[in-house]
């Protein structure tokens, strides 16, 4: 007989209940699907008494998380403490050493440390499996190191934070501004403690450079991708871009070329009727291009307890029945480092200027486009009761650095008021 896989769980908030839960109720159906038992050793968590709706009698408890890694009766060391040092690190490194698999949520520990810890549970003989800490319950980790392994990836895109996704949105349908919706989503608790992490990217950034690493066969890169949160994003620009067919979304791209990894998460106008164009609320969507199977898309949950721990499960799962894989899909050892490059694929531009209501005004702006080789494909004045006169420019295509440059050229003309934006377009 099979002897049972242990668990030893660290969080004990959203995430990690939910995994005891689905341990609890589907008992029959783990053991039926992995040819095993999947029990749970121990816990740990920063509060011991507090009313989880879950029941934890039957568990050892822990208050360390470091201890509770080195348990002898631990098989799996599930970490959902979160955060990229501390005891979510500490706790992950000592499990490793202790000969433990590792299943974890923790995206911004990965993004910063994912090589180093691929090396040492590689070097030990270890998993560690990490399909929870991007796009909640899609499944897309397995998907790019099996289901697509035989693929030359070419594109990964997506929309890869909920928050901020549910923010754009909720702006669209309701015609409110940012700062209204970033303070009702803070009151829903749809934000992080940092709240920056979300609307500054950074989180979707996190999960972006995760799946670069698996796609292209490099080291994790944090530090080499671009970021713009949607702070500056108002509701003028949505209703501007529905007004021309384009909705926009906080979208990560990734690709590799000639001149490196191109790593982008910015505001961007997508196609209202495309997939991405459709998506709504905390909705998570993932688009991968393979030069095999051309263009796939998955939609799904980006958080929450249950497509969350569906997703740790799905770690343990594969644990249970002796599937063992690299942590980024081939061996960390043969990872190259990421050369970052930064993006120069040519697209469309939506800009959205305020300009002084001035004789002579648009004509050195336009000047200004034409001598950055900046294209106007149409362009919109709308009416305006103070001294400054909102414009709306839709460029053909363009580089990034023909649009940086116009716009440097534009603020240096002393006619403008405010700063000037500028998003790119993507054809999905």
């Amino acid at each position: 007989m099979t002897s049972p896989l242990r668990l030893g769980i660290a969080g004990l908030g959203t995430v990690g209940t939910g995994v005891i839960k689905i341990v609890q109720q589907q008992a029959a159906l783990l053991s039926a699907r992995s040819g095993r038992d999947i029990t749970i050793s121990a816990v740990c968590a920063r509060t011991r008494n507090k009313n989880r709706d879950v029941d934890l009698s039957e568990y050892d408890w822990e208050d360390d998380p470091v201890t509770l890694a080195k348990r002898d009766d631990v098989d799996v060391f599930v970490e959902l403490v979160g955060g990229d040092t501390g005891p979510a690190m500490e706790a992950t490194q000592a499990a490793i050493a202790a000969g433990k698999h590792v299943v974890t949520a923790n995206k911004a520990m990965l993004a910063h440390h994912g090589q180093e810890l691929a090396l040492a549970a590689e070097a030990k003989g270890v998993n560690l499996r990490f399909e929870a800490a991007v796009a909640g319950g899609i499944p897309i980790i397995k998907t790019l190191t099996e289901g697509l392994a035989g693929n030359r990836i070419t594109r990964i895109m997506g929309v890869m934070n909920g928050t901020c996704n549910y923010i754009l949105t909720r702006m669209e349908n309701a015609g409110l501004p940012y700062d209204t919706v970033f303070e009702e989503a803070n009151q829903l608790g749809y934000l992080e403690a940092d709240p920056n992490l979300d609307v500054g990217g950074i989180d979707a950034a996190h999960k972006l450079v995760l799946l670069s690493a698996i796609a292209y066969g490099t080291q994790v890169d944090f530090q080499g991708a671009q970021l713009e949160g949607i702070g500056a994003i108002s509701i003028d620009d949505i209703t501007a871009a529905k007004d021309m067919g384009y909705r926009i979304k906080l979208l990560g791209l990734s690709n590799m070329t000639d001149a490196g990894l191109e790593q982008t998460m910015q505001p961007c106008l997508v196609p209202y009727n495309s997939p991405l164009g459709q998506l709504e609320g905390g909705t998570n969507m993932v688009v991968v291009e393979g030069d095999a199977v051309g263009q796939i898309v998955m939609r799904g949950a980006g958080a929450g307890e249950g497509p969350t721990a569906s997703a740790v499960m799905g770690d343990v799962m594969d644990i249970a029945r002796g599937l063992s894989l690299p942590v980024f899909g081939q061996p960390a050892k043969s990872l190259k480092p990421a050369k970052a490059a930064k993006c120069s694929t040519a697209s469309a531009y939506y800009m959205r200027l305020r300009l002084k209501d001035a004789p002579g005004v648009m004509a050195k702006i336009t000047s200004a486009l034409a001598d950055a080789g900046v294209s106007i494909d149409r362009m919109r004045q709308k009416e305006h009761q103070d001294n400054a006169a909102p414009v709306l420019i839709v460029t053909h295509e363009t580089t990034p650095a023909a649009i940086e440059t116009a716009l440097n050229a534009i603020s240096a003309t002393g006619d403008t008021v405010g700063t000037p934006l500028a998003l790119k377009i993507v054809e999905v």
